[in-house]
């Protein structure tokens, strides 16, 4: 079984940035995602077969979307600021589309259609434990970064990718690419 999920990738220009929004709160409590492996995703997969790789690759060849740009910023939180356990860039962008036809066109293969609102975020650090005082310095942390502004980027690729998990964290590996219009 492979691991799977559609995402689009943030540029490498922009890996620096979030190195230095996720200094503001590392610590005891939050585990930081490598920069380099911040992405968007847009469908998560879950384990499959490697027999239906070529199903789920023939479906994503046929996203029939626009490019389009998007800008990453914002600091945010799921299920939100005072209870944290993701932390987030924001990305303002068209996904409509992509969301859409990804969770349209896998869904007609078999996997079932997600039931929450898409919010397009890129997670930049997961939450495990805080205590009350490290909360608040979180809180805190977060609040001043609101506005934060990474940058803008052009959207005209997403991919299907594999994780592996390691005790060291994930390593990503794109399985196929697809271009937008």
């Amino acid at each position: 079984m492979i691991r799977t999920f559609v995402a689009v990738d943030l540029p490498e220009e922009s890996h620096a940035k979030i190195s230095g929004i996720q200094s503001k709160f590392i610590g005891p409590g939050v585990r930081p995602v490598d920069p380099s492996l911040v992405h968007i995703t847009l469908k998560f997969l879950g384990d499959v077969g490697e027999a239906q790789l070529a199903e789920i690759i023939s479906a994503l060849d046929k996203v029939d979307c626009p490019s389009f740009d998007s800008k990453i910023s914002g600091v945010g939180a799921f299920p939100g600021l005072k209870n944290p356990r993701v932390v987030w860039l924001g990305a303002d962008g068209d996904y409509s589309c992509l969301h859409g036809q990804v969770e349209s066109l896998l869904s007609g293969i078999g996997f079932k259609k997600e039931t929450r609102k898409f919010t397009s975020h890129a997670t930049i650090a997961r939450v495990t434990y805080l205590s009350g005082s490290r909360r608040k310095e979180l809180i805190s942390a977060m609040e001043s970064l609101r506005n934060f502004d990474v940058g803008s980027m052009h959207i005209d690729t997403i991919k299907l990718k594999k994780s592996t998990l390691t005790p060291e964290g994930p390593i990503y590996e794109t399985l196929h690419e697809v271009k937008l219009l």
